[in-house]
């Protein structure tokens, strides 16, 4: 199918980001923005705007961006579910499970494509490390540490960080669901999760009203022995030097990424020192344009997303049990809520 007509929901940062690449991917296509603010002009890039859904279902979209608050992504993918429209749902699925699995069931009644837009699997450098990881070049993986981190007030210069999605509860904001990512890419290395023990704050004096800080002890499926593997994840909004990566412990050595640099790193049972075995430092776009081209292909050719709703639903899982951890402070297992 050639998409000749699509929609942007949300216009802040990210449906900004989705037009952009939207147009240089689909340069004859009549893109249009649906958002909650009163349009006064057409942004650079649309062809239109909107602030009426019943407006954008009679724009007939064939596919559609969903980019506005978590807290809105079933209002506006639901319908757009219904009317046969194939779906790029960014991160996360949603604030909530509420929702989420009749999203899923009416996409798989339709024949749609629901892709959630967790991008960091794009990078090549992730994608390097979760190869390397499972070929065994560290052996039997006993242990993982993960982390992400960075000071919000600075993390979208030229905005007041008060004002943006991060800082809200009310539109999805805060550590858990924002950097979501790592949820997401832990599962797609190391397999699914069956319980989580969590711990849910606000450190900091940020005027924000979520946490500020997450940390996470995910327990992963037990193996044919009966051994399972302890991830320890941490998820802030308050750190000064920012970083991104994961370090897996295995029986033959350690392997280390690192998401800022793009590089994989390698310390071999024996020696001294780390080896650099991966460099590909991330670019802008890159890794959200390759989000696009795969979800193109995946409408053209009929290819499997990627990142399925499904997978957008595991997230939400882990996260609703870390949510109820942290309140009953005592681990929680993974409960399977909706989807197939």
């Amino acid at each position: 199918m050639l998409i000749e007509r699509l929609l942007i929901v949300g216009y802040g940062s990210i449906g900004q980001r989705h037009l952009r690449i939207a147009r240089t991917l689909l340069p004859n296509a009549d893109i249009r923005v649906l958002r909650h603010q009163r349009c006064e002009s057409v942004p650079e890039y649309a062809d239109g705007c909107m602030s009426c859904l019943d407006d954008a279902l009679a724009f007939v979209p064939q596919a559609a961006v969903i980019a506005s608050p978590s807290t809105f992504h079933m209002q506006s993918a639901q319908p757009l579910a219904e009317a046969g429209v194939h779906l790029l749902v960014e991160k996360p699925l949603a604030a909530s499970l509420g929702g989420v699995a009749e999203l899923l069931a009416s996409c798989k009644a339709h024949g749609n494509v629901l892709m959630t837009a967790y991008n960091l699997r794009f990078l090549p450098s992730l994608q390097a490390y979760r190869d390397k990881v499972q070929s065994g070049i560290i052996g039997k993986v006993l242990s993982v540490r993960c982390e992400i981190g960075f000071y919000l007030p600075s993390w979208r210069p030229g905005s007041d960080y008060r004002e943006g999605v991060s800082a809200s509860k009310a539109l999805g904001g805060g550590a858990l669901l924002e950097l979501s990512h790592e949820i997401d890419y832990l599962r797609w290395i190391f397999g699914e999760v069956a319980w989580v023990k969590a711990s849910l704050s606000r450190q900091s004096h940020l005027e924000i009203d979520v946490e500020d800080t997450a940390h996470l002890i995910l327990g992963f499926e037990a193996d044919a022995k009966g051994r399972r593997l302890i991830a320890n994840l941490n998820l802030d909004l308050v750190r000064h030097d920012n970083t991104r990566q994961c370090l897996a412990i295995g029986e033959n050595g350690s392997l280390r990424w690192n998401g800022l640099t793009g590089s994989v790193e390698h310390f071999s049972a024996g020696t001294t020192a780390w080896e650099q075995i991966f460099e590909h430092r991330p670019q802008r776009d890159e890794s959200y344009t390759t989000e696009w081209q795969h979800f193109l292909a995946c409408i053209r050719d009929g290819v499997a997303p990627l990142i399925s709703g499904q997978d957008g639903l595991l997230a939400l899982n882990i996260i609703e049990a870390a949510r109820r951890s942290a309140v009953a402070n005592d681990a929680m297992p993974i409960v399977s809520e909706g989807g197939q």
